[in-house]
């Protein structure tokens, strides 16, 4: 990785980023393939299923312009987010855009206070769940959906360890 890679963004959707968005949609899984019953649906719409308070939508565009990834992330639950739709167009993974995806999902929720990131993806999708468990994300159960494994994952984000800041620990030296 040097400085001759091309350089990307991830920044939130536009509403012209639609046609790229349903491209990326089918083509840009990390490992396996679209679930039969995966309609999409989401996909068509995106602002109206991801634009709203608690919910977000965001897309890696390369400096000449191309999206080539995107992930979004959808409110249900007190206090829980959760990840859809990360992809990454075929001939730029492994260049770090799925982690930059991650990361504004997760910011976002934390930024929300969301206590708990959830996600799930198929068994045969193994880059991505490499990259979710490069995240701390925890697997928590496997469930057969039409003789598939789909594995889900959670990630807690207010655990008793991140609430303490850093300058409360420090005064007890000066005591």
């Amino acid at each position: 990785m040097d400085g001759t890679d091309v350089e990307f963004t991830v920044r939130s959707f536009r509403p012209s980023d639609l046609p790229a968005c349903r491209v990326l949609y089918r083509e840009g899984l990390l490992g396996g393939k679209l679930a039969e019953n995966d309609t999409g649906l989401d996909i068509d719409d995106i602002e109206s299923a991801y634009m709203k308070p608690g919910n977000h939508f965001w897309v890696a565009e390369t400096s000449a312009g191309e999206v080539v990834g995107m992930i979004g992330v959808q409110h249900h639950d007190e206090g829980v987010g959760e990840i859809r739709r990360l992809r990454v167009k075929g001939d730029w993974r492994r260049r770090g855009i799925g982690s930059k995806l991650i990361e504004a999902a997760v910011k976002f929720c934390h930024d929300h206070q969301y206590l708990k990131v959830t996600l799930d993806t198929f068994v045969e999708r193994e880059p991505a769940i490499k990259l979710f468990e490069k995240f701390r994300f925890h697997h928590s159960r496997t469930r057969n959906v039409q003789g598939k494994e789909l594995m889900y994952f959670y990630l807690d984000l207010y655990t008793g360890e991140q609430q303490r800041r850093p300058e409360q620990q420090q005064h007890h030296h000066h005591a």
